[in-house]
């Protein structure tokens, strides 16, 4: 079970390498949308924390 493991994780990272290579702008959109999401995540816990003490 050990080396499947291994086997999916060596698949994913050279995935990741290939689109990161291949199509850097399209990687480095989706980088941004994720963090952007956590941002915005963020974003609206706070104001909702903000809110509470007013």
């Amino acid at each position: 079970m050990k080396w499947i493991k291994r086997l999916v994780v060596a698949v994913v990272v050279i995935f990741a390498l290939f689109y990161l290579f291949t199509r850097p702008t399209d990687a480095a959109d989706a980088v941004k949308s994720a963090f952007g999401a956590v941002g915005n995540g963020l974003d609206a816990v706070m104001t909702f924390f903000t809110s509470l003490t007013s």
